[in-house]
């Protein structure tokens, strides 16, 4: 008989840790000391990704890959000090996702890395997104600055959305208040969709900031003529000015 065969009927019902498996394959390092720390696995899950409908991979997946970024370990490449790292970023119902995959799983951080976004991003979320971005219009009592950060946010949210550079200009100039695009126009010396790309996205990020630090301007958009227009429009042109 074999050893297998002297086992009694109730060793056959309990669990054998022998079955269980990782679902990343960490390549084989020979160094002594290329093992990760405590204080590196808590550093990772200072920000865990739980995989709640709320929460956004992208975001997740930039401040991991920060952090991944500036840790060395002795003879580890960056891919996998990341493919190591990345189980501990997880928790909650990502990181039962990630148990649920086949043992070895993901050989390369790539792989792992596309699995991750087909989960959390799907093309139903990316496709939402891309409508936000391209449907945008400025709010009531929304600021050019409040309404500028926000356009930028919702592209941040879905960096593979594939709008154009053009097609985001001029979606947030069509989608501001009319006293605001005219305020634009007057900043460039003619109308903005004359000027380029780079220009245009330099005059918005200094109207935006321009607004800002005026503290005395209340949360609804300025209806031209007033003091602190006539100064951002002086501002701005002297920026056209130097751009062109």
């Amino acid at each position: 008989m074999s050893g297998q065969d002297q086992r009694v009927l109730r060793d056959y019902t309990l669990p054998q840790a022998s079955g269980i498996t990782s679902f990343i394959v960490n390549p084989t390092v020979e160094a002594n000391n290329s093992e990760l720390s405590p204080a590196l696995i808590t550093f990772v899950e200072w920000d865990e990704f739980a995989g709640h409908p709320v929460d956004n991979p992208n975001a997740h997946l930039h401040k991991f890959l920060v952090k991944s970024d500036i840790i060395k370990i002795n003879r580890l490449s960056t891919e996998v000090i990341r493919l190591r790292l990345f189980p501990f970023s997880l928790w909650d119902r990502s990181s039962d996702w990630l148990e649920t995959k086949e043992p070895n799983s993901f050989t390369t951080w790539e792989g792992l890395l596309r699995a991750f976004l087909n989960k959390y991003f799907p093309p139903r979320k990316t496709a939402r997104l891309r409508t936000e971005i391209t449907s945008f219009t400025q709010r009531d009592r929304e600021s050019r600055y409040e309404g500028w950060e926000r356009f930028k946010h919702l592209q941040r949210q879905c960096p593979h959305h594939g709008v154009p550079n053009w097609l985001l200009a001029r979606t947030f100039h069509n989608g501001l208040e009319q006293s605001v695009k005219t305020l634009l126009d007057t900043a460039a010396g003619r109308a903005l969709m004359r000027e380029s790309i780079k220009a245009v996205r330099a005059l918005l990020e200094e109207m935006a900031s321009n607004t800002y630090h005026w503290s005395s301007e209340s949360a609804t958009p300025m209806r031209g003529g007033g003091k602190h227009d006539a100064n951002a429009v002086t501002l701005l042109a002297s920026r056209m000015d130097a751009l062109a």
